[in-house]
Parts: C-alpha cells; sequence; structure tokens
C-alpha cells in the first residue's frame, strides 16, 4: 500500500513538470535573494527553509525523468526520489510556506517559485503526505462545502439576525441580481458582522445582489492542500451556481487564498472562461467609491496602518484600491516600512494556519510583522483578509501586543451616511 501510494505521488509529480516548471529549474541561478524573501528563513535564519530548497522533490523527478545526467544516474540507483523524502519534505511544502509569493517577487530570474510549490505540493497530497488538518478541511469541504462545515442552516441563522439587527432584507437565490456574494467560513463562524456591513453597502450603493443557498463559500481548500481535483470541484460549484443565477459579478470576500483561487486559478481548472466577472469586495467597494455611491463622514481617530494579504495584493493586483478606500475614513493612516507588494506575509496562508503542528514555527514567524508594527506604534490595525485577521490576533496575543484587528469593509461602514443624511 505504502509503494502504491509513493508511485501516485511520484506520478503526480511527474505530470505536473509543464514547460514552466522546466524552464524555471533549468534557469536557477542558486542566488539564494528567495532565501532573503522568506518570512521563515528571516525570522529562523534556518537555510532548510530556502524556498528553492523547499522543491527538491519536483526538481529530483525533473531531472530523473526529463534529463540526460538523471536518467543515467538513475539507472545507477543515485538521485532518485523516497518516499521518506516526501515525507520529510511536508515540514517545507506545508508548514514552511504561506504561498505568499515573496519569493517570486525577488527572484532575479523571474522563476515563480509559489507556481512550483503549489505542483509540489500535488505529489504530496496524493502521496498521502499532507498535513492533517488540511487533509481534514478538504474532506469537509467536498461534503457540505465548506472546510469548517459550516451549514447553510447555520447561514440562515445570520440572515436573520442580519435582518433584524438592520431591518434589511439579505437576499437569497434572486435571479439575474449584479451581484453574488460570497462568504469565507471563517466570516461566518469568526466575523459576523461582515455581513451586516454588506448588506447596509449594496443598500446605500443601491446595488442588487444575492447569496447563493448552493454556493456560498469562498474558501477553496483544494487549492491549499494541493488538489486540482478538489479545487476544480469546488470551484465548479461556484461557476455553476452564479451562471444558473445568471449574475453579472461575484464578489470574493476578505479572504486572500478565496480570491486567487476563484479569480485566477478558476478559469484554467474549469478548462473555460466565466459568463460572469470575478471582483474581490474591495475592487467593488472602490468602484462604489468611484461613482458616488459609497458615501462616508467623519474619520477614525486612532493611527492606523494596513495589513497587504499577499494574495490579494502581492499575488492579485489590488494595491491601490484598500489605500483609496482606507483614505476616506483616515487621516492618520500610516504605511508599514515594508508595504504593498513588499509587505510580509501574516505567517499562516496557504493553509498554514490550519496546521496545528506549525504553530510554533508559525508564532515565531510573527516576530516579523511585531517589528513592522513596533516600528510605526499604531493604535489599530486594518487588513481584508479574514485569515490574515485570525492569524494576526493570535500573534499578537501571544506577543502580549494590545491591537485591535478590523476588517476594512467594516470600518467602512461604520462610517456611511446614514440613510437621510448627506
Amino acid at each position: 500500500m505504502a509503494k502504491a501510494t509513493f508511485e501516485r505521488g511520484y506520478n503526480a509529480l511527474k505530470e505536473q513538470i509543464d514547460a514552466p516548471i522546466a524552464s524555471f529549474l533549468s534557469s536557477c541561478v542558486h542566488c539564494g535573494m528567495c532565501a532573503e524573501a522568506c518570512l521563515f528563513y528571516a525570522e529562523t535564519g534556518d537555510p532548510r527553509y530556502t524556498p528553492i530548497r523547499k522543491l527538491e522533490p519536483l526538481r529530483k523527478v525533473w531531472k530523473q525523468e526529463y534529463t540526460l545526467l538523471g536518467k543515467l544516474t538513475s539507472l545507477l540507483g543515485i538521485g532518485k526520489l523516497t518516499d521518506g523524502e516526501l515525507a520529510e519534505w511536508k515540514e517545507y511544502v506545508y508548514d514552511s510556506c504561506t504561498l505568499c509569493g515573496r519569493c517570486s517577487l525577488v527572484c532575479p530570474v523571474g522563476n515563480d517559485l509559489v507556481y512550483m510549490i503549489r505542483k509540489t505540493r500535488e505529489g504530496l497530497a496524493a502521496a498521502g503526505h499532507a498535513p492533517e488538518g488540511q487533509i481534514e478541511a478538504s474532506k469537509r469541504a467536498i461534503k457540505t462545502g465548506s472546510p469548517m462545515g459550516v451549514t447553510l442552516h447555520a447561514l440562515n441563522a445570520q440572515i436573520k439576525h442580519v435582518e433584524a439587527n438592520t431591518g434589511l432584507s439579505v437576499p437569497l437565490d434572486v435571479q439575474d441580481a449584479n451581484y453574488m456574494v460570497l462568504l469565507s467560513s471563517m466570516e461566518i463562524v469568526n466575523f459576523p458582522e461582515y455581513l451586516e456591513a454588506i448588506a447596509k453597502i449594496m443598500h446605500q450603493a443601491g446595488e442588487s445582489w444575492t447569496l447563493c443557498s448552493d454556493a456560498f463559500e469562498a474558501t477553496n481548500s483544494g487549492i491549499q492542500i494541493g488538489s486540482s481535483d478538489i479545487a476544480r470541484e469546488l470551484v465548479s460549484r461556484v461557476v455553476n451556481n452564479a451562471e444558473k443565477l445568471n449574475v453579472k459579478v461575484v464578489i470574493s470576500p476578505e479572504c486572500g487564498h478565496a480570491y486567487s483561487a476563484i479569480r485566477w486559478e478558476g478559469p484554467n481548472l474549469i478548462g473555460r472562461a466565466y459568463k460572469f466577472k470575478v471582483q474581490h469586495i474591495l475592487e467593488v467597494l472602490d468602484e462604489f467609491r468611484a461613482a458616488n455611491k459609497l458615501k462616508t463622514e467623519g474619520f477614525e481617530e486612532s493611527r492606523l496602518t494596513f495589513h497587504d494579504p499577499c494574495q490579494l495584493v502581492r499575488r492579485g493586483g489590488v494595491v491601490q484600491q484598500p489605500r483609496n478606500l482606507l483614505n476616506m475614513v483616515s487621516k492618520n493612516f500610516v504605511e508599514m516600512e515594508e508595504h504593498g507588494i513588499d509587505n510580509w506575509c501574516c505567517g499562516g496562508g496557504g493553509g498554514q494556519s490550519a496546521i496545528e503542528e506549525a504553530e510554533e514555527l508559525r508564532t515565531k514567524a510573527f516576530n516579523r510583522k511585531k517589528t513592522q508594527l513596533d516600528q510605526l506604534g499604531v493604535e489599530t490595525l486594518v487588513t481584508a483578509c479574514a485569515n490574515c485577521r485570525i492569524v494576526m490576533e493570535e500573534g499578537l496575543e501571544a506577543y502580549q501586543m494590545d491591537i485591535p484587528i478590523v476588517g476594512l469593509t467594516e470600518m467602512l461602514v461604520e462610517h456611511l451616511v446614514e440613510e437621510g443624511g448627506k
């Protein structure tokens, strides 16, 4: 059984080696710049966490299968990949990588190391060496549609609460709406105020919108664990239901990987273009701002800064929009020294926050964010990713830092002009 599992993993890695992978592996100049850009290497100094080293299983398969020297040495039993190596590399491919993309950003020859890590995860997952936390999350996602096991019943309970609290209607399964709103499990469970904020914003903007009872979850655990089959299934649920409802735009919530999964990876996974547009909630809000549909009053009094979610900003290109929105409600907004596409990860992206055994490493890596915040002396930390928010709350608690964390969408709603106002 172990051999068969390893063979599945090996074949999965072999299948991932496309022209970009071969080009990247051939062109690496071993300069070490990716190490300095990696959060886990930067905070530990451990050379094992060098990004290019994390790709050793993929490199071995490429060399063994597609290079003359590799084929010759393989015949002699030299340099062959083993199941033991796959098991060992789980720590490097999952525990010490958040798919943040900082290494890809600085590579002098343009190698996309995140792309290669994703491909390497496909092999480890197929061989049975994915983290248990991610395996269970993926099972729940397939069974219930949510990696946290959130059901439609739980969503309906939240909808009733929002409607009672605001007097506004939260539409469900409405045909031909302009916007279909997705939610992450973390928002439903940990930050229910997000849905209330959406209801208030859409009401002020005068836009038609809906939730979908069969596709309300945005989180894609298939992307995180490294299973294209699971990722494809979860994307297809959203796509099929959005097209069934004939909506114009699907809104990804404050969740970085949900955004990258549905917007950038989704069309490739299902093999066709969508019949609708995909936008992050901050992109939609900034469009409302530009069209004068988002009207606010007053300003935050505290000194605040913005944590840039990696998948949203560095990997997704949504850089200026959050700053436009923050400037609507703050006159004391300050940037971290390294911000925008250069910002440091929270330490828990890419499914890392679901890996219980990686908690100690995650907390140690959070020291980089602590240092950034210490340099600014801010009173409030704003972000636009529920996962970042939870990870940073845990990090701040571990380092005994009393800084509240706020979602940008919710902060904007605190300043919306009330109906009948200016």
